[in-house]
C-alpha cells in the first residue's frame, strides 16, 4: 500500500526522501506544497519530473471532495460534507465570530460512544480518520470558503480520545509554523470522558482547551444519556479532570446540553455547580439541537433561565453557547445521516 505522506511531519518526509537518494532540501519543498493543499505531485512544479513520478509510486495523495455544502441564510455558517478517499464521508462546520473564524472538525467516520441525544453515533463507528484527513478538513474548508481559519474545535463526528494517536499527530501538524501554524491556545478538544486517556493527554502538556461533554452531574442520568459513563462514573471523571488541571494549569470546560425534563432540574443544577467548583471548571450550556431520530427536546427558556440562575448563585462561571447554523443541519451527524439514508435501497 502507498504511504500517507500528508500525515508525516517534515522530519519524516526528509528521512523518506533521503532513503530514496534525494537531497535533504527536497523535503521542505514537498512539505510546503502539502501545506498549501496541493494534492497532486504533478502540481509540485519545483520538483524534478523523475522525483514526481517516484513519489506517485510510493505515496498516496487525495483531496477531499465536497459532497454537500450548506450555507446558513441566518448567520453565514457553512456546513460541509466531505467525501474521503474510500467513499466514506464526514462533516465539517465553519463558523464566524467577532474574534475570527472557527472550524469544527470530525475525527472519526461515525462514533462508537452511543450518546442517546446525538446523531453522530447512529449506525456506530465505521473507522477513525487519519491525521491527514483531519488536517484536510481544516485546510480545504479554509480554501473553499475563503475564510482564514484561526480557531479549531474537535467537536464534530467521533470521539477524539478514541482516536488518540492520530489526533495527537493532527495537532502537531496543524500547529507547525511551516504548516497552518494554528496555536494550541486556539484549539479545543471535546471528549465524552474517556478517562483512561486523560493522563496521556495531560502528560503532553498541550496548551489547548479540554472540553468535557458532561451533560449530567450524576451517574444515573449520565449513564442513561452517555454509555461511556458506565464502568467509569462521574466521580472517576472528576478525579481525572482534577489531575488534568493540576498537571497542565489549563481550566476545563464542561459542555452541558439542556434536555427538557431529563437533566435540567434544580437538583441537577446544584449538583452540576458542585462538580464544576470542585475542579474549577467553566460550564457551557448548550441549547439542544433537534435530531429526527431522537425523542429528546430542548429545555424551555424558563428552565434554562432558572438553571443559569442557580449556577451563578453558586459562583459558577457559566455561558450559553450561541446557536449557529440552525437552518443547515446544525447537529453533528445529521447531514451525513441524510446522505447515507439516500444510499439505502
Amino acid at each position: 500500500m502507498k504511504k500517507d505522506i500528508v500525515s508525516m511531519n517534515c522530519r519524516e518526509i526528509e528521512q523518506e526522501l533521503l532513503d530514496l537518494g534525494q537531497p535533504k532540501y527536497r523535503a521542505a519543498q514537498v512539505y510546503g506544497w502539502l501545506a498549501k493543499g496541493v494534492r497532486d505531485f504533478d502540481g509540485m512544479s519545483n520538483l524534478p519530473k523523475d522525483l514526481r513520478e517516484l513519489l506517485k509510486m510510493k505515496y498516496r495523495l487525495y483531496a477531499p471532495k465536497v459532497l454537500s455544502k450548506q450555507v446558513s441564510q441566518i448567520d453565514g455558517t457553512i456546513k460541509y460534507l466531505w467525501e474521503l478517499y474510500d467513499g466514506n464521508a464526514v462533516e465539517t462546520v465553519v463558523m464566524s465570530y467577532r474574534h475570527g473564524n472557527t472550524v469544527c472538525v470530525s475525527c472519526q467516520v461515525g462514533c462508537r460512544q452511543g450518546c442517546a441525544f446525538c446523531a453522530s453515533t447512529i449506525g456506530g463507528l465505521v473507522r477513525s480518520l487519519e491525521p491527514s484527513e483531519i488536517l484536510d478538513e481544516v485546510l480545504f474548508s479554509q480554501l473553499d470558503s475563503g475564510k482564514p481559519i484561526s480557531n479549531i474545535v474537535l467537536m464534530g463526528i467521533g470521539e477524539p480520545l478514541d482516536n488518540f494517536d492520530n489526533v495527537m499527530r493532527f495537532l502537531e501538524l496543524v500547529n507547525d509554523p511551516a504548516g497552518m501554524n494554528i496555536g494550541m491556545r486556539h484549539i479545543s478538544l471535546s471528549t465524552c470522558g474517556i478517562t483512561e486517556r486523560f493522563d496521556d493527554l495531560a502528560a503532553r502538556d498541550l496548551q489547548l482547551t479540554l472540553s468535557v461533554s458532561l451533560h449530567a452531574p450524576d451517574d444515573e442520568t449520565r449513564s442513561r444519556l452517555m454509555p461511556a459513563n458506565r464502568g467509569r462514573g462521574v466521580e472517576q471523571l472528576m478525579a481525572c479532570c482534577r489531575r488534568y488541571f493540576e498537571k497542565t494549569g489549563r481550566r476545563i470546560s464542561f459542555e452541558y446540553a439542556m434536555i427538557d425534563g431529563v437533566n435540567d432540574t434544580e437538583a441537577h443544577a446544584r449538583l452540576l455547580a458542585k462538580r464544576a467548583l470542585s475542579v474549577g471548571a467553566h460550564v457551557n450550556l448548550i441549547p439542544l439541537n433537534h435530531v429526527e431520530e431522537r425523542a429528546f427536546k430542548p429545555s424551555t427558556p424558563g428552565h434554562m433561565k432558572a438553571f443559569i440562575k442557580i449556577l451563578e448563585s453558586e459562583g459558577v462561571n457559566v455561558t450559553v453557547r450561541r446557536r449557529l447554523g440552525g437552518d443547515v443541519d446544525a447537529s453533528c451527524g445529521q447531514l451525513r445521516r441524510k446522505i447515507e439514508q439516500r444510499k439505502d435501497p
